[in-house]
């Protein structure tokens, strides 16, 4: 049996890649699970898959867990420093990072420095250390093995055709749950509305960010990354059916596109079956019931978190870190109801004004960058500036 570590076991994308883990019988041994506060399920998990290490982010949990499990053989790590560990675990055949935020870098990078192969579904690993990752993958561009659901579309797409060929990469976007919604509705929009997507089941996060469509912003950089693209060379079209997850265009303008339902486990089998397929754990898609497929291009004025990440991309160094931190600042505030909807993508540019881009930042820099930017996304989303 292969050996699998899940780091964020706990979340959505990581539940969902048990399922496929136990329709996948036989094939893989779970070594290490992750959560941040969920011990609860972490204690259940553990006992089903029986992973020889486990991590949580808080010691006081650290010691409930090791108290609950006294009768179970395993190493219960804690905080950052476990998730770099299992992450570099030599014995790992997989590592998949479900990690929510900046967080989930310094374990891709320990997973990558370690020769292991990553499944990623942090898109922040990319997001905030797509230089860094990038100087691990110059010889070996399958050691990240994309889970969204639009890179992993791309990643089968592309395979078999070299860069060159590509004449544009076109992300498909659902556009969410206020696609539709006048602009000048925005501002009283719920949170329990923000949170209704209408096509995935997400989490709190994500679901905040296709709302306002900083998380298709947050693709398009991981695409520049991921697939080596220019900015240019990278669209979004809202696809409000969300059947087809991405397109290529290439350069003797055949455009070549993935389609299937909506659900996350699709992906996340073919990571885990990779380079094989085989017989899948969601539903077909039935082309009969489809009616039509839409399109249309993003609205930048109603949506203008998508020009601030194309924005912080180009630019390049820590802009794309401040962005990210920023943002996951804004979007808390938006959930505990501090703010309106409207003001996510205001106290973002606001705090990328206020910052001064650094080239090329190392890990460390990152991270002190990433920091300075939560402070002065706070400062900016209580009024100070």
């Amino acid at each position: 049996m292969k050996k699998l570590v899940l780091l964020g076991s706990t979340g959505s994308i990581g539940t969902q890649t048990l399922e496929v883990v136990d329709f996948l019988a036989g094939e893989w041994e779970v070594i290490g699970l992750t959560a941040n506060k969920n011990i609860d399920l972490l204690e259940e998990q553990a006992r089903k898959y029986r992973p020889s290490y486990l991590v949580v982010m808080y010691e006081s949990l650290a010691r409930e867990l090791e108290y609950r499990l006294a009768d179970q053989r395993v190493n219960i790590l804690l905080g950052l420093e476990g998730l770099e560990y299992l992450a570099g675990l030599p014995e790992a055949d997989l590592v998949i990072n479900a990690l929510v935020g900046a967080v989930g870098l310094r374990p891709t990078v320990a997973a990558l420095k370690a020769g292991n192969k990553v499944g990623l579904a942090n898109k922040e690993s990319l997001v905030i250390g797509g230089e860094l990752i990038n100087k691990y993958l110059e010889e070996n561009d399958d050691f990240i093995l994309p889970i969204d659901s639009e890179h992993n579309a791309l990643f089968q797409i592309l395979s078999g055709h070299h860069r060159d060929e590509i004449k544009e990469i076109i992300l498909t976007a659902s556009g969410g749950p206020f696609l539709n919604l006048p602009r000048e509705g925005l501002k009283d929009v719920s949170v329990e509305e923000a949170l209704n997507h209408p096509n995935w089941n997400m989490g709190c996060r994500i679901s905040i960010d296709s709302a306002t469509l900083m998380n298709k912003g947050l693709e398009v950089i991981e695409a520049h990354w991921l697939f080596k693209q220019p900015y240019d060379k990278i669209r979004v079209v809202i696809h409000p059916e969300s059947i087809i997850h991405s397109m290529v265009e290439f350069i003797d303008k055949s455009i070549m596109a993935e389609l299937g339902v909506a659900d996350m486990r699709i992906p996340i089998q073919h990571v885990l079956t990779y380079p094989e397929r085989k017989w899948g754990i969601g539903k077909s898609l039935n082309l009969l019931e489809l009616g039509k497929l839409t399109f249309r291009a993003p609205d930048l004025e109603k949506f203008p978190a998508l020009g601030l990440a194309y924005a912080a991309g180009r630019e390049g160094g820590s802009l794309s870190v401040v962005l990210n931190a920023a943002n996951e600042i804004a979007v808390e505030g938006f959930l505990n109801k501090k703010i309106p909807f409207t003001d996510i993508p205001r106290i973002v540019e606001k705090t990328m004004d206020l910052h001064e881009t650094v080239a090329h930042p190392d890990l460390d820099e990152i991270y002190e960058i990433d920091k300075w930017a939560r402070r002065m996304a706070e400062e900016v989303l209580v009024g100070c500036f």
